[in-house]
């Protein structure tokens, strides 16, 4: 007979949370180094900084608005099958994009094969990880989605290095090789949740899709991405055309991920003192504010800083919107909701890189781009400031003889005096 599957909360729950970990650093960190790329495979393909551009904007559509497949993929047939599917897409992606002679075969290789295998990794990982935690699904998720930031740290100034001693095409090819076995490492280990319901039913899936708290979560994210991954495609060459050299320059969207696992881990934490929402709410507020920093007098140190805080910002606000879900919707289809959500990062990511370098090239500089990014923050922060906690129904009991809503204790008939007459009616 079979040993039961652990429960909620165990040991095994936290090394499925180690494997998600491992997945979301290899497949983030490959697709959000593509800054590193892009000067590079312009120039050899001869395509435009704003037309290269929209190699990361179909990936981060593809990631994002292909999440509703794998989500509910994932809340069918179980995370192995899923993830396993992601490797192939994740390799044979990068040895498309690598051996391209045009730019759109490299949008074809990068946006269809790295989107599927991040898309893989990411929202239904996330759901099998909420899915395995209770009490501690804030913090679960948290380190999760740190492994996003982490690979964002790491693998962009490794590919900037592998790029200045191979090129770009062979680095590519070893990030195919390095990305593809550990994703397939990872499908090993991975368990689906114990006692896991499946998705919700329909009409209930249809209800939350609906409420005025999911329309706004969906706007905001929207309007977030819109701007949100404008700095992770063009602030490297800001900063190069400012007199940064090219690897400090790249490291600059690394140090996006660093900042953003101390927001993931740190704001984590502090949710669980002052809220899951008010939490989420104040990371749009900072990253908005941030530009601010990227608006002043250009110079290394002040990005930096601008760098620090939008990740903290970024951090915190990947780490809590799973858990912000399940907070107000419940975790009953998880990932089918994830995934519906995250369409609006994929549309938002879509337009902001490509109009941004489309900005740039026929505005000679970054000005316009850096107010635009400031503007539709701030509408971003203020969205999501009208999402309301979720209100829990009083339950309404009822007896008999008692009117519905009416819990007023009962009042006891007056017993017969000892001659055994009848009470008299009184108050």
């Amino acid at each position: 007979m079979s040993a039961p599957p652990l429960g909620l909360d165990s040991g095994r729950a936290w090394v499925v949370t180690a494997v998600a970990f491992a997945a979301m650093f290899t497949s983030f960190g490959i697709a959000y180094s593509f800054g590193a790329f892009l000067v590079p495979m312009s120039t050899e393909l001869g395509s435009g900084r704003a037309a290269t551009s929209a190699v990361f904007s179909l990936t981060t559509l593809a990631l994002f608005g292909l999440g509703v497949f794998s989500g509910a993929a994932v809340d069918r047939v179980g995370p192995r099958p899923v993830l396993l599917f992601g490797a192939v897409c994740l390799g044979g992606g990068l040895f498309m994009t690598a051996r391209a002679d045009s730019l759109w075969q490299a949008c074809i290789g990068h946006a269809v094969g790295v989107g599927l295998g991040v898309a893989c990794s990411y929202v239904p990982l996330v759901a099998v990880v909420g899915g395995w935690f209770h009490h501690r699904r804030t913090l679960a998720v948290g380190v999760a989605v740190s492994g996003i930031g982490l690979g964002t740290l790491l693998v962009a100034p490794l590919s900037a290095t592998l790029i200045s001693s191979l090129g770009w095409r062979d680095a590519y090819l070893v990030l195919a090789a390095a990305g593809t076995a550990v994703l397939l490492v990872c499908a090993i280990f991975i368990r689906p949740a114990p006692l896991h319901p499946g998705a919700a039913d329909a009409p209930a899936l249809r209800l939350h899709l609906r409420s005025p708290s999911y329309l706004r979560l969906y706007g905001s994210q929207l309007l977030l991405s819109v701007v949100l991954f404008v700095p992770f495609v063009h602030l490297p060459a800001y900063a190069h055309s400012h007199g940064t050299g090219e690897v400090a320059a790249a490291s600059l969207v690394g140090l996006i991920g660093a900042a953003s696992v101390f927001g993931r881990l740190a704001l984590g934490a502090a949710a669980g003192r002052i809220g899951v929402l008010r939490t989420y709410q104040a990371c749009y507020v900072m990253m908005a504010l941030s530009f601010l920093l990227w608006l002043g007098t250009p110079g290394y140190p002040r990005l930096a800083v601008f760098a620090v805080l939008l990740g903290v910002g970024y951090g915190g606000f990947v780490a809590l919107g799973p858990a912000l879900v399940a907070e107000l919707f419940g975790v009953h289809g998880l990932g089918t909701l994830l995934g519906v959500l995250y369409t609006s990062a994929a549309l938002g990511s879509a337009v902001g890189p490509p109009a941004a370098g489309a900005l740039i090239q026929y505005t000679g500089g970054y000005l316009v781009v850096i107010l635009g990014s400031l503007t539709v923050g701030a509408c971003a922060a203020g969205c999501v400031l009208a999402v309301r906690p979720r209100i829990s129904q009083p339950v309404v009991v009822t007896m008999p003889g008692v009117p519905a809503g009416d819990l007023s204790p009962p009042r006891m008939p007056h017993p017969p005096d000892r001659a055994g007459r009848p009470p008299v009616a009184g108050p």
